[in-house]
């Protein structure tokens, strides 16, 4: 069995898909652009924000892309964690994972501090040894920086950890730090886009990316 699972966070974990559309907007309408749907904004998360401000405004100019990335934030830090909730079986998934001596982490294109609030609302600080936000980095996922440092953090081999994501961005991820990946059906992939990845299982929810790690 592997002696580290690392996950992200947005449908992997859970659900911050109010914060993000209200944030995405804010940031886009003070930039004189009209709101985005809820559709087109979800298939954005789990990108960086300078590339959500791409996939949005495919025109777009690098400066505006950043000045985004800080209307984004000034908004989420107001609306994002009473706007995001745990997944039903994630507190629980963690506790065991935790009970069997296995150190968990989350590597996520959002910030470091965002998480450790959003865990310490639902009281889950003590489930998660290990956090790499967008903060942390130089380069965001799907480079592999993030993924490495929290591998290295827990004193641990490559083929030691496993990273379980909802998005491509989650399998290049792990495909460019040579990490085994399995994926969750919780966000917008289905099982057969998976097929474009590597992968080791591709899991319907939490429970069954348990139930995949304590048999291997």
């Amino acid at each position: 069995m592997k002696r580290a699972i690392v996950f992200d966070f947005d449908y992997t974990l859970g659900d911050s898909t109010e914060g993000i559309i209200l944030s995405v907007n804010y940031a886009l309408e003070k930039l004189g652009y009209p709101a985005k749907g809820f559709s087109e904004i979800k298939k954005t998360i789990g990108l960086s924000l300078p590339e959500t401000y791409m996939a949005l405004i495919p025109d777009g100019s690098r400066e505006e892309a950043n000045r985004f990335r800080e209307l984004f934030v000034e908004r989420a830090d107001d609306v994002m964690v009473m706007n995001t909730q745990l997944y039903d079986c994630t507190e629980e998934v963690l506790t065991k994972l935790k009970e069997m001596g296995v150190s968990v982490g989350i590597v996520t294109t959002k910030f470091r501090y965002r998480i450790e609030a959003i865990l310490k609302k639902f009281k889950a600080e003590h489930l998660v040894d290990c956090i790499v936000g967008a903060e942390d980095v130089k380069i965001e996922k799907p480079n592999p920086e993030g993924l490495l440092r929290m591998i290295d953090s827990f004193h641990l081999t490559k083929d030691e950890a496993l990273y379980v994501g909802d998005s491509f961005v989650d399998a290049i991820t792990a495909e460019n730090a040579g990490v085994d990946f399995v994926g969750v059906l919780t966000g917008m992939i289905t099982e057969e886009e998976f097929e474009k990845y590597q992968y080791k299982f591709v899991a319907g929810n939490l429970w069954e990316v348990y139930n995949y790690v304590t048999v291997k």
